[in-house]
C-alpha cells in the first residue's frame, strides 16, 4: 500500500522543517488517491477539490505531529479526507435543512419582459441584411465609408448609395411604427 514511503519520509521530514518543495511532492504523490477516496464520501453538491483542499491544508497545518505509517503519509491523509468529508457533508445537510424552513421566493420579473426593444430596434430589424451591414458599420460601429467598403468588399460609392437608402428606409419603417394611425372620417362616424 506504499506509495513511496521512503519519499513520504524524507520529504515529510523536510516539510516540517518548512520545506515548501518537499510539501509539494508529497501532495503531487497523493492528491489523486485522496481525491478518489473524498469522491467515494461526499454527496455531488459537494465540492470534492475543497475537500482535498481542505485535507492537505490540515496536513500543512500539522505537519510536525502528522503520524506517518511505516513511513507513508497515506493513511493519515485518508483518514483527515474521511473527517473532512464527513464535516462537508453535515454542512451540506443542515444548509438544506435551512433552505427549506425558507419561504419560497417570490417569482421576479425579468425587467427586460417589460420593455420592448424600442421602435428604432425593431424598424432596424425589419431592414434588409444588407442595409443592417452598412447601417451598423457606418452609423452603429462609426466606421468611414472607405472601411465599411473594404469589409463588404465594395466599392466605396456602393457604399455611399447603401448608407443613402439605408437611412432612408430606416427613417420610414421608423415613421411607420411611432406614428400612429389618423382616424378617417369614415371610420369616426364622419364630422358632427
Amino acid at each position: 500500500m506504499s506509495n513511496g514511503s521512503g519519499d513520504d519520509a524524507e520529504d515529510w521530514a523536510a516539510a516540517g522543517r518548512g520545506d515548501g518543495e518537499a510539501y509539494g511532492r508529497v501532495f503531487d504523490r497523493h492528491r489523486d488517491r485522496v481525491h478518489r477516496h473524498a469522491l467515494r464520501l461526499v454527496p455531488p453538491e459537494v465540492d470534492v477539490d475543497d475537500v482535498v483542499a481542505v485535507v492537505f491544508l490540515e496536513a500543512w497545518r500539522r505537519r510536525r505531529s502528522a503520524r506517518l505509517v511505516d513511513g507513508d503519509l497515506l493513511p493519515w491523509l485518508l483518514v483527515t479526507a474521511t473527517n473532512v468529508a464527513r464535516n462537508a457533508t453535515r454542512t451540506t445537510m443542515r444548509y438544506r435543512r435551512l433552505l427549506a424552513t425558507l419561504p419560497p421566493a417570490e417569482h421576479a420579473p425579468d425587467p427586460a419582459d417589460r420593455h420592448d426593444d424600442g421602435a428604432a430596434v425593431a424598424a432596424f430589424r425589419r431592414l434588409s441584411p444588407a442595409d443592417q451591414q452598412v447601417l451598423a458599420l457606418c452609423v452603429v460601429a462609426g466606421h468611414r465609408e472607405a472601411e465599411a467598403a473594404e469589409v463588404l468588399g465594395v466599392p466605396v460609392g456602393t457604399v455611399k448609395s447603401r448608407l443613402s437608402r439605408a437611412r432612408k428606409r430606416l427613417g420610414a419603417q421608423f415613421t411607420e411604427q411611432t406614428t400612429p394611425p389618423i382616424p378617417s372620417a369614415t371610420t369616426t362616424g364622419g364630422p358632427r
